[in-house]
């Protein structure tokens, strides 16, 4: 209960009047209109009806409605104020009566949806009685489910390439022939139909159905280093550029028949799936809401985990820009490269990038470039390790891992690698 900006502005003319009227005669009127605040704001004490709608499973940075209505008993005015937290931003946050929001989730995970809370005015204008909701509403953020669906949806149309669009489809070097057709820049020389080219006189391509049936590993770190955040207002770590990128890989899995799965470690193993078919959706929900933690990772435990396994392509998702700690990711990678396809994916740095770019023009500049200079290096050297080791090493910027990733994985397909 608490009175409104009228009865407060009521009271204010009350005591500059004590300058003109009788004393008496103002503090019997204060004490009538304080008993007159208190009865209007007892008038509406009663908790009005609260109806909220909202998706209680959510992507992460994609906005959905909110609505919230309330109704007050007889015909109260009322307004409802929806509150937001750090990771669920609420725009706009009340109106009068009935409130169309959007709802936008930060962060992957569980987290809870405050209550509504409502506040209603009485008949005179004088009181008010503010009301929480009853209970809190948890809603599910999953990784960037939407990004992952067009590139799966891209991938089923044929028109996902590195360079972009295209018009064909994906290709696989698999055993059954499908067509013949005119020889594009990025065939395999394997590919060319020699006949059909001296018949025609152009080059031509033979092109067999896409690779079925193949394992997909999606090896994620969740170690110390994917706990450091990225540039942006979003304020996402690796770790959440990581499982967009493993979520579209997945989705595209199931598109093009795979099976596919998942093992999530840092110093153990802290999630594991294994491969399945339609294994996009089991793969999503057992990491999107995985944290990093503040240990350094064991990649000789996390690939031995699968080195005994059918041959697979074991996308490893971790970080490469601290030269010590990767040392033993070099080291753990020809453990895997015997048996299985390795690429392995990380998230690259553009303030690193423009840094070295942009002209220093004072001092501290200079230095800071040439500790991103030094930095790249690094990574420049471990990057030339684990190609040295077998493995396939795919860097892009935060928003671009995730059609990278996929990149490389039907980049395999198409040379029958898997």
């Amino acid at each position: 209960m608490s009175p409104s900006l009228k009865a407060a502005v009521a009271l204010g003319a009350l005591a500059v009047a004590a300058v003109i009227l009788p004393v008496p005669l103002v503090l019997l009127a204060a004490l009538a209109l304080t008993a007159a605040t208190v009865i209007d704001a007892f008038s509406v004490r009663r908790r009005p009806e609260v109806v909220r709608r909202v998706a209680v499973m959510l992507a992460r940075g994609s906005p959905t409605p909110l609505q919230v209505d309330a109704t007050a008993a007889g015909g109260s005015s009322v307004r409802v104020r929806q509150p937001s937290t750090a990771d669920l931003a609420v725009d706009p946050p009340e109106a009068d009566g009935h409130l169309e929001a959007v709802l936008l989730p930060r962060r992957r995970g569980r987290h809870r949806l405050p209550p509504p809370v409502t506040r209603t005015v009485g008949p005179l204008g004088l009181g008010r009685w503010d009301h929480a909701g009853a209970e809190a509403t948890e809603v599910v953020v999953y990784p960037d489910l939407p990004g992952a669906r067009r590139l799966a949806l891209a991938v089923r149309q044929g028109r996902f390439g590195g360079q972009g669009l295209r018009s064909r489809g994906p290709l696989g070097l698999g055993t059954e022939f499908e067509s013949v057709r005119d020889y594009v820049t990025d065939d395999d020389i394997r590919q060319v139909n020699w006949l059909a080219t001296a018949r025609m006189a152009r080059p031509m391509s033979n092109q067999y159905r896409v690779d079925q049936d193949r394992d997909v590993v999606c090896l994620v770190d969740a170690g110390r280093l994917m706990a450091a955040p990225l540039p942006g207002p979003d304020r996402q770590t690796r770790l959440d550029a990581t499982l967009d990128a493993v979520t579209a890989v997945a989705l595209v899995a199931d598109e093009l028949g795979d099976r596919c799965g998942t093992v999530a470690f840092d110093a153990g193993i802290r999630r594991r799936v294994a491969p399945r078919r339609r294994g996009g959706r089991p793969v999503v929900e057992a990491l999107f809401d995985l944290e990093p933690t503040g240990v350094d990772s064991d990649y000789e435990l996390a690939f031995r985990t699968v080195a005994r396994s059918r041959r697979a392509l074991v996308l490893v998702l971790t970080d490469l820009l601290e030269e010590g700690a990767a040392r033993p990711l070099v080291e753990a990678v020809p453990v895997l490269a015997r048996r299985h396809a390795v690429v392995v994916a990380s998230v690259a740095d553009p303030d690193l990038a423009d840094l070295v770019r942009t002209p220093p023009s004072t001092p501290l500049d200079a230095y800071a470039a040439s500790v991103a200079v030094e930095v790249l290096d690094a990574r420049a050297r471990v990057v030339h390790q684990l190609t040295g080791a077998g493995a396939e090493v795919v860097e892009a910027p935060p928003g671009q891992l995730a059609a990278a990733c996929v990149a490389a994985y039907l980049r395999l397909k198409n040379r029958a690698r898997l």
